[in-house]
């Protein structure tokens, strides 16, 4: 990917995912987070929450891989940071979509780019804040 080309505003991918319970089970296994909270509506219920939700680190590593699909490779990416806002909540029957878009924010003197990612679920930003930097070759 040669970054000299971007501009700020410019969108470098998007990709709507499907998160469905069965895939927070996966992932619960994967990732060795069996907080109830993420396949048990009765507990999740009784915590206060909207329903049972994704985990924030499945959202997260998502993000990633959009950015490192769109780049063809992992080692340029410097950073990536997230401020998690809205909760994700996965319905048993319909799942949940949630959808990434990533704009380039800044490009900066030294060739890198800051690349911004909006993520959206119901209409509603899931991260407050997600940023990465993107080094050039």
């Amino acid at each position: 990917m040669d970054l000299s080309t971007l501009e700020k505003g410019d969108v470098v991918a998007s990709k709507t995912m499907h998160l469905t319970r069965d895939a927070l089970v996966r992932y619960a296994g994967a990732s060795g987070d069996f907080n109830p909270i993420h396949y048990r509506d009765d507990v999740a219920e009784r915590v206060g929450l909207p329903g049972v939700l994704a985990h924030g680190m499945l959202t997260m590593g998502i993000g990633a891989s959009v950015l490192t699909e769109w780049l063809g490779e992992t080692s340029r990416l410097a950073s990536y940071v997230v401020r998690f806002t809205k909760p994700v909540v996965v319905d048993p029957e319909r799942g949940a979509n949630v959808t990434y878009v990533a704009t380039v924010g800044q490009v900066k003197d030294d060739g890198s780019v800051r690349i911004d990612l909006a993520v959206t679920f119901e209409e509603e930003k899931v991260f407050g804040k997600a940023q990465a930097v993107v080094m050039p070759t």
